[in-house]
């Protein structure tokens, strides 16, 4: 075994994968390139391909096929490294990018400075088959609020306006409400509403179902009140594991939910947040956060602190405190997932140590 390792370590292939095809690069120990080429991204040529060579270090960028593929080279005995795209910059801002340069450079950052990749750790085929089924409902909910919207600033231009009401029942509602001018789209543009609704129930029973018969974790974090099937399912499938970080409080940052950092000198400009992680879920946590802040919220420690927040006065000072719940309820979901214990809402000073103790201890 030991030796096997030790020979992973003198090859090393950069992978640029294309939709089509993908170009390769072999590099050996000293930096010599052995051998390019192109292969058709299909499972097929590329396993072929893996298992005809020795054991190597596979080094490829994320993207759409980057999860199946890698989980293939490492299933055919390679040590694979996903590089963070985002954070790669001499590849993608690189004035002469090819395909075939690219390759030789992830090759070559992946033979000496692996570090300078910022490896990403895709999650197994399971979770990925259930994060696909979420943003599939997500995909649902965005088609069906573009056909209301525009049915709405349609009716505007008329002179008219429509009545506030769910979408969920927007296209019942709205029947036999629209202007003479576009009395014809009313049969069709309802219809296709109503019908983007009934699919977006069937996926919510799906996800709910889905959660309770593979991932009856999800019940811890739906003590919160605020948090449902949706958010809990998929904050369980994007982590995937309770032993991912160290420290609870990284949970925020990896979600992308703490200000980026520009420091210069004795500059320190206050920024945004950074936006990194999984768009989904970091949006899901926004919304229980505007949720628990909201009339309905459950009086809680965690509601508590936002208040004060929100109390701070200030242009943002509502924005900034529901971004700050989010983060804290991402903290806090972690560690009732890794511990495995009962919520309680009024815990008095639980809030300062739940960010600084590591997230299996108290």
């Amino acid at each position: 075994m030991a030796e096997y390792i030790r020979k992973m370590g003198e090859r090393t292939m950069g992978l640029d994968l294309g939709d089509k095809n993908s170009h390769y690069c072999v590099l050996d120990r000293e930096g010599e390139e052995i051998e390019t080429g192109r292969v058709a991204t299909r499972a097929g040529a590329l396993e072929e391909k893996f298992r005809s060579m020795g054991p190597t270090r596979v080094v490829m960028e994320t993207g759409t096929h980057s999860p199946w593929v890698s989980r293939l080279a490492e299933g055919c005995g390679h040590e694979v490294i996903v590089a963070n795209a985002r954070k790669v910059q001499l590849i993608s801002q690189n004035r002469k990018k090819r395909d075939k340069v690219d390759a030789e450079l992830l090759a070559r950052l992946g033979r000496s400075e692996p570090e300078l990749l910022y490896r990403v750790r895709h999650r197994g085929e399971e979770a990925q088959r259930g994060l696909v089924l979420l943003k599939s409902r997500e995909a649902l909910v965005k088609a069906r609020t573009e056909l209301i919207t525009h049915l709405r600033g349609a009716v505007k231009s008329l002179g008219s306006r429509l009545e506030p009401c769910s979408p969920e029942c927007f296209h019942r509602r709205m029947v036999g409400k629209l202007p003479r001018g576009l009395a014809g789209l009313e049969g069709w543009m309802l219809e296709m509403i109503g019908k983007l609704t009934e699919q977006i129930q069937q996926l919510d029973r799906a996800v709910e179902r889905l959660g309770e018969e593979k991932y009856p974790e999800t019940e811890l974090l739906r003590q919160v009140k605020g948090v449902g099937p949706l958010t809990s399912l998929a904050y369980v499938l994007v982590l995937e594991d309770t032993e991912r970080f160290e420290r609870a409080r990284a949970v925020g940052s990896y979600l992308g939910l703490c200000p980026a950092l520009d420091e210069s000198g004795e500059q320190s400009p206050q920024l945004r947040i950074s936006k990194e992680g999984d768009q989904m879920l970091r949006r899901l946590l926004v919304s229980c956060a505007q949720y628990i802040l909201g009339p309905k919220g459950q009086d809680s420690d965690l509601r508590r602190w936002g208040k004060k927040l929100e109390g701070r006065g200030g242009k943002h000072a509502k924005k900034r405190a529901v971004v700050a719940v989010a983060r804290k309820l991402a903290v806090l979901l972690y560690v009732l997932w890794s511990r495995g214990e009962v919520y309680e809402p009024l815990r008095g000073s639980w809030m300062k140590s739940l960010e600084a103790a590591p997230a299996g201890t108290v």
